[in-house]
């Protein structure tokens, strides 16, 4: 209804056959239903109240009760097949029924012990009460609406009209309440979709099955046992990054400087400076390596300076061109900071080693609570998550926080992966 192509497209007749066809299953299931709820009927009326004792209206609104849930399944459960199959109207979405499988011999048995059947019953009694007035006031509505644009050729065979607590018997007067009737003409469409809207959220909510209990339950332990275990992951590498720094670094370059002091003590033609100075070298590798090692682990920069500039620093080790453009306003989540960096990091790899590009641009944006990361590349595109374990990660770490990965790669470019992370 909020868009602005409502009055122009197929839900206000929609919404008019939804709720038309109400009225002949109120029809039908109205008359049983109220027979269930005459003894609630007397309760109700005002005479009959004043006359009562109240052991008598206790015992009226028991009977009532008896009668509604001993009877009342009867109706409402073939009520509410129909009501599933009609809502299609006004409501797009698939509806099932909540009912188990039953045979012939135990139907009482299970209709009456399982909760669809009550929610069913709920629907079939606020549908002949508060339905039926419901109905009754937008049809005297619509009605109102009608008969003032109307009321020209009424008034114009002689005979007044009355419009709510206003009679009209004179034609100048009536094309004036016409015009109005034709401005509120656009608002039946409205009324007539605001109520179906209602009804059908009414029907959707006590007609369709119902979540299991037991399973949203265990989707939301493992989705934060997923979240611990992502944490856990993450201190994990943090703290083989800070061993690996302060521990086998450390003694690392303090062996590469005690080779290159035994270098300089020792004969420059001596077979021993040949082999110290073979080592020295091969210890400066080796720190080398330590240290990409290490810098893959977990960048301490990332840790110092924030996201924006570890990306810049990623970019600038990357083989080809990198353009980077960060914007935000403030630094994320740290869960949702060493996500993205590492999602970068493994995409990059992938563009370098597979696309064939020229040049890469990463882009990340705060929108919300949400943290977009977009990287583009010209290369050949072509990329498919069924190719390899790359992307198929990447999808798994953004889940994993919470996310998703989204991937537009077609044959001969370019390719845009999209990563949307929570940072809250």
């Amino acid at each position: 209804m909020r868009s602005r192509r409502f009055l122009l497209g197929s839900w206000p007749w929609r919404s008019a056959g939804y709720l038309l066809t109400a009225v002949p299953v109120m029809g039908v299931a109205g008359p049983p239903l109220t027979l269930l709820g005459l003894p609630w009927l007397f309760v109700l009326v005002p005479h009959s109240r004043n006359e009562q004792s109240l052991g008598t209206t206790a015992l009226l609104v028991l009977i009532g009760a008896l009668l509604v849930g001993a009877f009342g399944p009867l109706v409402a459960v073939p009520l509410g097949v129909v009501e599933r199959a009609r809502l299609r109207f006004a409501d797009d979405r698939p509806v099932s029924s909540g009912h188990r499988p039953a045979r012939l011999g135990s139907w009482l048995r299970t209709r009456y012990t399982e909760e669809a059947t009550w929610r069913a019953l709920a629907y079939a009694l606020l549908l002949v009460t508060v339905g039926t007035a419901v109905l009754a006031v937008l049809a005297i509505l619509v009605l109102t609406i009608m008969g003032l644009v109307a009321a020209p050729w009424l008034v114009g065979t002689g005979d007044a009209i009355q419009l709510g607590v206003v009679t009209v018997d004179d034609p100048a007067t009536a094309r004036w309440w016409a015009l109005a009737g034709v401005a509120l003409l656009p608002a039946v469409p409205y009324l007539v979709g605001l109520v179906a809207g209602g009804h059908a959220a009414l029907a959707r909510a006590l007609l369709h099955r119902p979540p299991d209990e037991r399973l949203r339950t265990e989707l939301v332990e493992v989705t934060r046992s997923r979240a611990r275990m992502a944490d856990t992951f993450e201190a994990e590498r943090r703290r083989i990054e800070r061993d690996l720094h302060d521990g086998a670094q450390q003694r690392l370059v303090s062996l590469t400087l005690q080779l290159g002091m035994a270098r300089l003590d020792l004969p420059a033609d001596s077979p021993a400076a040949a082999s110290v100075d073979s080592a020295h070298e091969q210890a400066k590798q080796l720190m080398d390596e330590l240290r990409e090692l290490i810098h893959g682990i977990y960048p301490q920069v990332l840790g110092d300076l924030g996201l924006p500039t570890a990306l810049r620093e990623l970019a600038e080790r990357a083989p080809i061109p990198v353009e980077v453009d960060t914007d935000l306003p403030a630094a994320p989540a740290r869960p949702a900071e060493v996500a993205a960096y590492f999602m970068v990091a493994e995409a990059l790899t992938n563009v370098v080693r597979h696309s064939g590009a020229t040049e890469a641009r990463v882009t990340v944006r705060r929108s919300g609570g949400t943290i977009v990361v977009e990287v583009g590349d010209d290369g050949r595109g072509g990329a498919d998550p069924a190719g390899g374990t790359g992307l198929t990660g990447l999808a798994d770490r953004a889940a994993a926080g919470g996310g998703r990965m989204l991937l537009s790669s077609p044959p001969g470019g370019p390719t845009l992966l999209r990563l949307e992370l929570p940072c809250g």
